[in-house]
Formats: C-alpha cells, sequence, structure tokens
C-alpha cells in the first residue's frame, strides 16, 4: 500500500492539513477559518476541527460545545455529510468520556447521515467508531466481524489510515483472546502500513501494541524502548490521550517484570493524566494497575480487596465488561 495517510476529518479548507500536523497547529488555523468564515458550511469546517482538535487536547467542555456548533451549522447548510462528520466526533467524544450509549447513538446517526450526503469515508469512520466503542466494552466476537469487514473496505479503498485502525483493532481482540502470534503479526504490518503511510499517530499505536506483546514475551527492555519511542511520536503531536495509554502500558510493562515500585510511580502520574482529560476508562484502569501493584508490595489484604471490588462494580456500571473480568481475576491472583 503505497498510499500516503489523509485526515479525512478535517474538511474544506482545512483539507490540506497534514495527518501528522501538531494539535497545536490544527487549532491555531481551525480558529482562524471559523473566524473568516463566511458560510455556515465554512463555519461547520472549522468547527469540527476544533472539536477534534480540543477532544484530543483533553479540553472536553470546548469539544463537546465546538462538535455540537459544527452539526447546528452544517444543519443550516443541509450538508448530511458535514452532520455525519459533527456526530462522528461527538460520538467519538462521547465514549472518550465514558458515555458508551451516548457514543453508539451518535455515532449510528452519524452513519446514516453519511448515507443519506453519500459519504464514503465519513460512514466508514462512524462505523469505524461503533466498531471500537463496542470492543472497549468487551464485545470482542460482535465487533470482530465489524472490524474485518472495514478493514477489507479500507484495503479495496487503498486507505492507509483506516487500515492501520482495523489492524490495531483487530490485534487487540486476538491479544485479549490469547492469540499473541496473530496479535503481534498484525500490529507489526500496522507498523509498516503507518511508517509507509506517514501516520505517526498510528505508528505510535502500534508500537505500544508491540511493545505489550514483546513484554509478554518476557523482553521488558525492548518493550520500554518501543513505548518510548511512541511517547516521542505522542508529545510531538500533543496526542494527550495517546501518551497517558502509552504511559499506562509502560506500567503494565513493569508491573510484569517485578518492577512494582516503578510501575506504581508510573500508575499514579498516569491516573493523573487520564484525570486531567477527563477519560474515565483510563483512569480505572491505572488504578487497577496501581491497586495490583501495591498488593504485590505488601498493601494491607483488606484495603486491595475493598479497591479491587470497588474497580469491579465501577467497570460493570460503566458496561465495561472485559475490564470487570481483569478486576475480578486480580481479586482472584492476588488475594
Amino acid at each position: 500500500m503505497n498510499a500516503k495517510a489523509v485526515a479525512a476529518e478535517y474538511q474544506g479548507a482545512l483539507a490540506a492539513l497534514s495527518v501528522n500536523a501538531s494539535l497545536d497547529e490544527v487549532l491555531e488555523q481551525a480558529e482562524r477559518h471559523d473566524a473568516a468564515a463566511a458560510t455556515p458550511a465554512e463555519r461547520a469546517g472549522a468547527l469540527l476541527a476544533i472539536a477534534e482538535a480540543c477532544r484530543r487536547l483533553g479540553r472536553i467542555d470546548r469539544a463537546e460545545r465546538s462538535w455540537r456548533a459544527a452539526y447546528r451549522n452544517a444543519r443550516d447548510a443541509e450538508d448530511a455529510a458535514a452532520m455525519a462528520w459533527a456526530l462522528w466526533s461527538g460520538g467519538t467524544l462521547a465514549r472518550q468520556r465514558g458515555r458508551y450509549a451516548l457514543a453508539r447513538r451518535l455515532l449510528g446517526r452519524a452513519a446514516d447521515a453519511a448515507e443519506r450526503g453519500a459519504d464514503r469515508m465519513a460512514r466508514g469512520y462512524a462505523l469505524a467508531g461503533l466498531a471500537e466503542t463496542g470492543r472497549v466494552q468487551g464485545d470482542f466476537a460482535g465487533t470482530l466481524r465489524l472490524h474485518e469487514q472495514l478493514l477489507a473496505e479500507a484495503r479495496a479503498d487503498g486507505q492507509p489510515r483506516h487500515v492501520v485502525w482495523a489492524l490495531e483493532g483487530i490485534a487487540q481482540i486476538h491479544r485479549h483472546a490469547g492469540d499473541h502470534d496473530t496479535a503481534l503479526a498484525m500490529f507489526t504490518e500496522a507498523r509498516d502500513i503507518a511508517t509507509e503511510g506517514d501516520d505517526q499517530r498510528g505508528r505510535a499505536w502500534a508500537l505500544r501494541g508491540i511493545a505489550d506483546l514483546t513484554s509478554l514475551r518476557g523482553e521488558p527492555d525492548r518493550a520500554l524502548g518501543l513505548l518510548t519511542e511512541g511517547e516521542e511520536t505522542c508529545r510531538e503531536m500533543r496526542l494527550e490521550a495517546a501518551l497517558a495509554y502509552n504511559h499506562k502500558m509502560r506500567g503494565n510493562v513493569l508491573y510484569r517484570a517485578g518492577r512494582y515500585a516503578e510501575a506504581e510511580r508510573v500508575y499514579r502520574a498516569t491516573i493523573e493524566e487520564f484525570t486531567e482529560i477527563a477519560e474515565p476508562r483510563g483512569e480505572a484502569l491505572a488504578r487497577l494497575g496501581l491497586v495490583k501493584s501495591q498488593a504485590r508490595r505488601g498493601a494491607p489484604t483488606a484495603q486491595v480487596d475493598e479497591e479491587l471490588r470497588s474497580l469491579h462494580a465501577r467497570f460493570t456500571e460503566a458496561g465495561l465488561h472485559h475490564a470487570a473480568e481483569m478486576a475480578r481475576t486480580a481479586r482472584t491472583e492476588l488475594l
């Protein structure tokens, strides 16, 4: 696949922005275009870019206002495709905030609007959002088929960014199912395609997946090196959520290596990172890692039990079924 990755969410006058543009640059240009916009359609495109930059920077309130404003302007312009993109942004933000039912509703509406607007790319993004929402909740069997469908479509369309996303999603499912060889092969392919397509964000996520599996194979130092490489990209592009998940994986690698004091420090810092960007799933997963590290370092059994029960209830209430099972397994292993 020789095509270069594009950032399809940057619409209209902002379409020339690189997929690797820093979020500060995206926000600056989008604000300038928003101020100069003469039509609702122009404003919709600028506000969508503002919403996405703010979402990825963890500026949740402004992201919420901006995607809604983008949707209103797209509706005023009677542009169904632009409405689809705004709804996709809103659904992605809802998933990031742990509001999974709302995410599914908005992403479903986005897919419908994309069909009306004959925007195949927006439809693909909306369906990908639905697949990812189901996957993070632990519906691996149900979302695997949709991931594979989207992978086939992305390959056929020559869209490297979407190929990378789909490969990484399927790889995560295989990893959770225990098929580490398949998962590693898919993460490695995703990394190679992202590198060839100059998709630095996709490459950083692929490196995180490879590091996870490298750690599981008993190579912690190599895994930490891969995470450091991915971290550099996250910092350059200001990918706050990706950076926090990179750090959480660093904690996982250290924990598996028996370096519990180091893992505890990393998890503590990562909890703060997720809290700052209002990412409750990541924050709770980092907290789970922290409790496990503390247990390995001799924390009182009653305290560990209480915290693991609390996390299990929290994951269950949020509909994060796989994470709830992780908390249950931790109680079995540690207590």
